[in-house]
């Protein structure tokens, strides 16, 4: 079934099964000490034992499928947590904490974590450079957050004539038929745009960018530089130079933003980012397999409200 009338989000026993299936496809693997040889671990039947938990016969330990993962510990049961993940993945705007909550008959504050802790899942770890020889990579900034204008006057602090001194900036590279990677930067300098380049770009793209002057020195670097000066009206030219394609994104992010989340705090713009980046780089996929391409990025992920202390007893 691809509907979210599957048993898998309803039933928890049949939430932990599709679990096991995704995160172990040749067996149970054991988390603490790596064991995957399945002679060596036993899955423990007793009737005081919940059901899924296995005993690994090299460390001793006991563990189950939700072991290092963002699941791990929480009391929300497992088939809410997959629908969650169905439904941050079903839609190209997002799905907000609100509308978890109400979904899911669970509180606010822990539809919001649960949102944040998927949002991790969504991240990818140590991604390859993206363009290379012959490909073109798209580079733009944008800016998140209300116009100055419509906050209360206590916490008006732009300048005169500025519209973005309180705005937060997101720079995005996007490779064209590829994906998308995003950052939320503090400033937008000449040097940050390079660094962000260089570390996620192959240089033997074309780099494709607006007249923004940070990108000037960087653009030499790479197989050769396309502008379009958008302050003079310039949208595109000869079909090949052009920013249209991270211009498309950026107005799926903004419609996220405005019509989904109306409001983002800066600590966390980080984690939306890698949400719309996740949604787009798998837009070829159903939303079944979007969905389970999250699930499968949950482990070794575990995010807590906070950190334990080590110092503590």
């Amino acid at each position: 079934m691809t509907d979210i009338t599957n048993p898998i989000y309803n039933d928890a026993n049949k939430a932990r099964e599709h679990l096991e299936a995704l995160h172990w496809p040749n067996g149970p693997v054991c988390p603490h000490c790596g064991n995957y040889d399945g002679e060596r671990i036993t899955k423990l039947k007793g009737k005081s034992t919940r059901p899924g938990v296995y005993k690994c016969n090299e460390c001793a330990k006991p563990f189950s499928v939700t072991v290092g993962t963002i699941f791990e510990d929480s009391k929300i049961p497992l088939s809410k947590w997959l629908l969650a993940f169905r439904l941050l993945n079903g839609g190209k705007k997002g799905f907000s904490a609100h509308e978890l909550h109400r979904a899911l008959g669970i509180t606010y504050k822990s539809a919001w974590f649960m949102a944040h802790r998927i949002r991790e899942a969504m991240k990818s770890e140590a991604p390859d450079p993206m363009g290379g020889y012959g490909r073109a990579i798209e580079a733009d900034e944008t800016y998140v957050g209300g116009k100055d204008k419509n906050r209360h006057v206590s916490k008006r602090t732009a300048t005169k004539g500025s519209k973005l001194s309180e705005k937060m900036a997101v720079v995005s590279l996007v490779e064209r038929g590829g994906d998308v990677r995003s950052f939320h930067v503090a400033n937008v300098t000449g040097p940050l745009l390079r660094n962000i380049l260089v570390t996620n770009a192959d240089r033997g793209s074309w780099l494709m960018t607006d007249e923004h002057s940070g990108y000037k020195a960087v653009g030499k670097e790479f197989t050769g530089h396309g502008v379009v000066a958008h302050s003079r009206g310039e949208y595109g030219r000869h079909g090949v130079f052009h920013t249209n394609t991270i211009e498309n994104f950026f107005s799926i992010f903004k419609r996220g933003v405005i019509g989904t989340y109306h409001h983002i705090s800066e600590a966390h713009l980080r984690r939306y980012t890698v949400e719309f980046d996740f949604r787009y780089n798998t837009r070829k996929l159903t939303d079944t397999e979007r969905t389970a391409e999250a699930i499968k990025g949950a482990r070794g992920k575990r995010l807590m409200y906070r950190q334990p202390s080590p110092l503590a007893a």
